[in-house]
């Protein structure tokens, strides 16, 4: 293990919210990320951590609030609930009791199941991530002199597993967000430099761009 790991170990949940914060308000402008043009981030947690994320997520909103920023906060969790019930009333319960029906004989037959009918919903460019970006292009659309000191906050991500990769959302948000900070709140375990497994269950995945907190 390199002496870079194990000084992200020793880093706390607050440790991160403190260089986010930091670099948000940078006199410059914020510089969440390395990449012009791109302000992307993604600040990972522990899941067990969830509730003193929340508390930290808090304490974060006030201090810029007080200090003219608008925070954003998006919950992943009602996207995805107010997406489910958008379909029909049979649907839902067809959904129910086929889930049920499959779970019986393998947990993950039921699973794969009710992955196949929520993919259809939630992926894509049309799909969770148009919700993100319509609710922060909705705000912009109503106060344009904001914009600079606006940042969106992604949270309750761990709803989507084990549906949805947080990779896939941040590629389809690429570009519909206004040049608004976005950062990710992702619940899982780093592995080496880049790689992000969600929840710590799923196999890790590289494939992320953005600057990952702490």
């Amino acid at each position: 293990m390199t002496a870079d790991l194990f000084e992200n170990l020793s880093l706390t949940l607050s440790d991160a919210f403190t260089a986010l914060r930091k670099d948000l308000i940078h006199p410059d402008g914020p510089s969440i990320s390395t990449m012009r043009n791109y302000r992307f981030a993604i600040l990972q947690y522990q899941p067990a951590d969830e509730f003193k994320l929340r508390a930290e997520v808090q304490r974060l909103s006030s201090d810029l609030m007080a200090n003219g920023w608008v925070v954003l906060t998006i919950n992943l969790q009602r996207l995805l609930l107010d997406r489910v019930r958008a379909q029909s009333e049979d649907w839902m319960h067809r959904v129910i009791a086929m889930e049920r029906s499959t779970a019986k004989s393998s947990r993950e037959r039921g699973l794969n199941y009710l992955q196949n009918k929520l993919a259809p919903l939630i992926e894509g460019p049309d799909g969770i991530a148009a919700d993100c970006s319509r609710i922060i292009s909705n705000y912009i659309d109503e106060h344009p002199d904001k914009v600079d000191h606006t940042v969106a906050l992604i949270g309750r991500s761990g709803s989507l597993y084990p549906f949805f990769r947080s990779s896939a959302l941040l590629k389809h948000l690429d570009g519909q967000t206004r040049n608004v900070p976005v950062v990710l709140l992702y619940p899982g375990e780093r592995r080496g430099e880049k790689g992000l497994s969600f929840m710590g269950v799923l196999s890790p995945d590289s494939d992320y761009r953005p600057r990952i907190y702490p």
